[in-house]
């Protein structure tokens, strides 16, 4: 099992960059071509997550990206320093409440991500803890190819 880890300042223009290189270890370990974009964008929605989060609750701490190879499958993990995750519990498609009444706009726009994300990726998992918050998220992989 190999592992890529990214650790980035939380402002927005580092966001891309996770996207990115999430798109190229995803593309070696063999995620369908076809795929590439959803995964992409779903890192894209839970690192942009992680950066607002960050920001509204005045963290300092890194986010952080986990990139796992496996021979099945190739994981996710984005995760943030927000302990309680600011609403994240729940979020993981139990059929939370998308029109809270009174939510303030930053949770109307953490649970429109989680929406986004939970529509990109048939296996994801959101989970919160007093360390932070944490989307695991997985795609199967076809078999690598023999290298020269």
């Amino acid at each position: 099992m190999a592992t890529v880890e990214l650790r980035f300042s939380a402002l927005p223009e580092h966001v891309r960059t996770a996207r990115l290189v999430a798109a190229a270890v995803a593309r070696r370990a063999g995620v369908d071509e076809a795929v590439l974009d959803e995964v992409r964008l779903a890192v894209g929605e839970a690192c942009s997550r992680a950066v607002g989060l960050h920001s509204s609750n005045d963290i300092g701490d890194p986010v952080w990206v986990l990139l796992i190879e496996d021979e099945k499958k190739f994981s996710i993990e984005v995760g943030d320093g927000v302990p309680g995750g600011s609403g994240a519990a729940g979020a993981g498609g139990d059929g939370a409440d998308y029109e809270g009444a009174g939510e303030s706009d930053a949770e109307g726009e953490d649970e429109m991500g989680l929406a986004v994300i939970s529509g990109l990726v048939d296996d994801v998992e959101v989970t919160s803890g007093e360390s932070g918050g944490v989307i695991r998220m997985s795609w199967p992989t076809a078999a690598a190819p023999a290298l020269p």
